[in-house]
């Protein structure tokens, strides 16, 4: 991708507000096992932008020369059979720096788009058959991106959570069997008023987070100044941020190589299952995610070890969309997760939800 091109998307940093997207969107990127993001929210409030701005930060990384499943020259894990055999037969695998993909899934996508088919071209010209990487081949190692996953086939949303959470993708056709990886962060976006998406699949996305439009008419211009800043002059809008783009991606950086070490007390894990079980929370997957955000959190903002906010502010996301539902409670599911989150950890309950973060970390 050329620099310009790669400069014309709008820079993460100048994003105004939507604090609680951007930090979730970022501790995927620091541990891609959390699970994904589900953004569900207004129109227009950049959630799009925000995504694509976000690879657009990440640095590059090393592929394999010509592989179309962005294969690791040293992780077997992030390998493709071709290239692991290649590797094993001790040839030395040409590398190229490239851009983390970002990889759009159209609405009327088909099965075979996403998961890949037969090379009907290859099969008709040589006789073969050939196999023809899908939108999960170009996504491994990235950022796959669902806008309105609410309103995407099932089927379709099955077959991806269940790549998402294996990190593989197995295709059988017509004699043609093919396991390449597929590793990436899951983010889905939606607008609530067109339709919800099935609990069952709502809870296998790792943090779910809302967004709202903004109401401050202060902020309001704010995002327009930036919006029209960035369009009359990208080119010089994106040097003005440059320097604070360039410290978070090294933030980034710096938080995937501390993760390993950071530590999570035993007491802290107790108390973030004790709010799982109170909350009725099925499975446990919310008691891992949570975990893992929480060590995210801790080594995005360089420490090595967790505490009771790093937990606080990551709660919320983790928890709100495991909730079940009921109808006759007129109290949100963030706010069910903060009250439980206090009585267990022994907080005093913040007068309003927005500054719940702010409360716990003061």
């Amino acid at each position: 991708m050329s620099p310009n091109r790669k400069r014309r998307v709008f820079p993460f940093t100048a994003i105004v507000g939507q604090e609680e997207m951007k930090l979730a969107l970022l501790l995927n990127v620091i541990d891609p096992r959390i699970g994904g993001v589900m953004i569900m929210g207004d129109r227009g409030t950049g959630k799009s932008t925000a995504i694509r701005a976000l690879a657009d930060l990440l640095p590059e990384i090393d592929v394999v020369a010509g592989d179309p499943y962005n294969s690791s020259p040293t992780d077997p894990d992030l390998q493709s059979a071709e290239v692991r055999q290649r590797a094993n037969g001790g040839e030395t695998l040409p590398v190229e720096p490239r851009q983390v993909p970002m990889v759009d899934l159209p609405l009327g996508a088909t099965e075979d788009r996403l998961c890949g088919t037969i090379d009907i071209e290859k099969a008709l010209s040589e006789g073969i058959r050939a196999f023809e990487p899908g939108l999960l081949a170009k996504a491994n190692r990235g950022l796959l991106y669902v806008d309105e996953v609410n309103l995407l086939d099932d089927h379709l949303v099955d077959v991806l959570l269940d790549s998402a959470a294996s990190g593989w993708n197995t295709v059988e056709r017509e004699g043609v069997s093919v396991r390449h990886p597929a590793r990436f962060v899951l983010i889905g976006s939606g607008n609530p008023e067109e339709g919800e998406l099935r609990p069952q699949l709502l809870d296998r996305f790792g943090m779910s987070v809302e967004v709202r439009t903004v109401r401050e008419p202060e902020l309001r211009v704010q995002v327009v100044d930036q919006r029209t800043g960035f369009d009359a002059d990208p080119d010089g809008f994106n040097d003005r941020v440059q320097p604070t783009q360039d410290a978070l991606q090294q933030k980034v950086l710096e938080a995937q190589q501390r993760l390993p070490q950071v530590a999570l007390d035993p007491d802290l894990r107790l108390r973030i299952s004790a709010v799982c079980g109170e909350l009725d929370v099925d499975g446990l997957r919310g008691d891992i995610v949570t975990n893992r955000a929480a060590r995210a959190l801790a080594a995005f903002e360089g420490r090595s070890e967790v505490t009771d906010d790093d937990v606080a502010r990551v709660v919320a996301c983790c928890l709100r969309h495991r909730l079940r539902k009921d109808p006759l409670e007129q109290i949100d599911s963030g706010d069910r997760v903060v009250k439980v989150f206090c009585k267990v950890f022994e907080r005093p309950e913040p007068s309003d939800r927005s500054a719940f973060s702010l409360v716990l970390a003061g």
